[in-house]
């Protein structure tokens, strides 16, 4: 089966968006810029919910738009236009000019160095990203009702549903500046969803569980959906709130890319110049616990996070972000590179492809065998809140999931709060399970921290 066009399903072709950009390029360098980028995108895509099996919302989206930054020397001005007509560009690209000129020189400001800009072959590296679907809103509907059919079907408890959804979505851009950069490439994310309501009253509980996939061949079938999202709601079901103390606590795979997520923030490079991190100056520093490793494969096939150069054109590369806990990198843009007198490592736009595992991990440390190392203590799948400051580190997030005893779940447990410090959990981190959960460009397996404070009842 041939692979798809990179424009289909699309209202402009990429030659189209190739000859724009060489256009704004173009005019800009009239105006009189001394360099200048831009980008053209358009994303389209189908949503359609349903709620016990009634269809609630169909909707199409189809978005584009031109963004272009131009510089005068130091001075940099944006703007953007959803209109693709001649006169709009003229316009747009007249507007970033225009601010430029009255916009403060700053020292950093300007596109990324010639030499970190992906090559022509660097930058169509094929991570086979794009797999549109076509499906008829009539077919999404069925697919969401059959998810939905099977949580109400597997237990008389699930008495009511929030709804479940079903989205196809793509998108393509092509992008240029004038130090000689050129690429674009087009991307498909669809995904699968349902939320069931267990039990009555005030003992109602609800969960959730989706599936999400470049691939609409590769997302788990509706009817298996369902069945755990209910599953995760009936366990729910007679929590309990438990006494305040200072107890190990295992976050669940789904929740754990959070932590993930946490040391990429501390990380990067707009709150290290900031100095807005509690982690700044740690490169070459011991952050995390000695058993543990960061890898980042920008190449993945199908990775939610891959990329063959990041939002300003610049190559990524596969690293060792964190070797045997000690930071080998940071996440910067070219401006945040600057500011702290570095060299950029591709991250304007986010990290890509984080994997956090632990060189004690077996292949058999499947959550049965987290939950034996937790002992006694708190097993965590949901959080709540956004009680995290990166500036101080300090944690603290409400909390809902198992009381753990003798290695064993013994009940539900919510009304919590967990509270730490970033950097005490990081090097607290006693194991990390086997049972890899992939969310976003992060994948992570369950993650045991020694001791947080909980406050319960």
């Amino acid at each position: 089966m041939p692979a798809p066009r990179p424009d289909h399903g699309f209202a402009y072709p990429r030659e189209q968006f190739q000859q724009m950009v060489e256009d704004v390029l173009r005019r800009a360098k009239a105006l009189g810029a001394t360099d200048a980028g831009v980008e053209v995108s358009e994303g389209a895509g189908l949503s359609v919910s349903v709620r016990l099996a009634e269809i609630e919302n169909v909707e199409r989206n189809r978005d584009k738009s031109l963004g272009v930054s131009v510089y005068l020397g130091q001075r940099r001005g944006n703007a953007s236009t959803s209109d693709f007509s001649s006169s709009a560009i003229d316009q747009t690209v007249r507007a970033a000019y225009d601010i430029a000129r009255f916009t403060a020189e700053d020292p950093v400001a300007g596109l990324p160095d010639a030499e970190d800009l992906a090559t022509p072959q660097e930058a169509a590296r094929d991570l086979d990203l794009f797999h549109p679907w076509d499906i008829t809103a009539e077919q999404a509907a069925v697919l969401a009702q059959r998810c939905e059919a099977a949580a109400m079907g597997l237990d008389k408890r699930i008495t009511n549903s929030e709804g479940a959804g079903v989205s196809a979505q793509q998108s393509h851009f092509w992008a240029g500046n004038s130090r000689g950069f050129r690429g674009g490439y087009a991307s498909s994310r669809h995904y699968l969803s349902v939320a069931p309501i267990a039990g009555k009253g005030k003992a109602m509980q609800r969960d959730a569980w989706y599936s999400s996939m470049r691939n609409a061949t590769e997302l788990a079938t509706p009817e298996a959906v369902g069945r755990y999202a209910a599953e995760r709601a009936l366990s729910r079901l007679k929590s309990r709130r438990v006494p305040t103390g200072e107890v190990p606590v295992l976050f669940e795979s789904t929740v754990a890319a959070g932590l993930l997520g946490a040391y990429v923030q501390a990380t990067s490079g707009g709150a290290l110049y900031r100095k807005a991190t509690f982690l700044h100056d740690c490169l070459g520093k011991t952050v995390l616990a000695k058993h543990l490793d960061i890898r980042e494969d920008p190449f993945e096939l199908k990775g939610k996070g891959s990329a063959p150069f990041d939002d300003e054109g610049v190559r990524t590369r596969a690293r060792q972000v964190v070797d045997a806990g000690v930071v080998q990198g940071y996440f910067l843009s070219s401006y945040s590179a600057r500011k702290l007198g570095m060299r950029t490592t591709g991250h304007a736009g986010g990290s890509q492809n984080l994997r956090l595992t632990s060189r004690r991990t077996k292949r058999g440390d499947d959550l049965d065998a987290m939950l034996r190392k937790l002992g006694r203590g708190l097993f965590v799948t949901e959080l709540m809140g956004q009680g995290v400051n990166y500036v101080t580190g300090d944690y603290s997030r409400g909390a809902a999931g198992f009381w753990v005893e003798d290695g064993q779940i013994a009940f539900p447990v919510e009304e919590l709060t967990i509270a730490s410090h970033l950097g005490q959990m990081f090097k607290g981190i006693v194991a990390v399970g086997a049972d890899a959960y992939t969310q976003g460009g992060k994948t992570v397996g369950s993650i045991l921290v020694n001791r947080m404070k909980l406050a319960g009842s």
